[in-house]
């Protein structure tokens, strides 16, 4: 298991930028998990947008954000970053930060993570 903290949201102009950070703790140092960044808006189902390995090596994003969002981690500050950039108002909802085992199943959907952050508010607005 591992405990994720979410920060670094806010209220940013369309066109800005925002980088989010993910700070885990690990009961298990050498557990290996996927890391993964999902937002929800209020009546609407939570909805993928980044993930990466545990390794570092292999990222993925949904298409709305594909050559606007990077994912990154630090593994010395124990960190996962969601650096987003040209923002737009549809991007606005709460961004949570999301574990899973490493490997297991696919990185997209929700019900494969097993342990999730409080959740960061980013607003955009025109």
């Amino acid at each position: 298991q591992v405990q994720l903290v979410e920060s670094g949201g806010g209220l940013v102009q369309a066109g800005g930028s925002l980088r989010l950070s993910c700070a885990a703790s690990r009961r298990n140092r050498y557990s290996l998990y996927d890391m993964g960044w999902f937002r929800q808006t209020p009546g609407k189902e939570r909805e993928f947008v980044a993930a990466i390995s545990s390794s570092g090596s292999k990222t993925s994003f949904t298409d709305s954000v594909k050559g606007r969002f990077t994912i990154s981690t630090d593994n010395a500050k124990n960190t996962v970053y969601l650096q987003m950039s040209n923002l737009k108002v549809e991007d606005t909802a709460v961004y949570y930060c999301a574990a899973k085992p490493a490997g297991a199943y696919g990185d997209t959907y929700a019900t494969y993570y097993t342990d999730w952050g409080q959740g960061t508010q980013v607003t955009v607005s025109s």
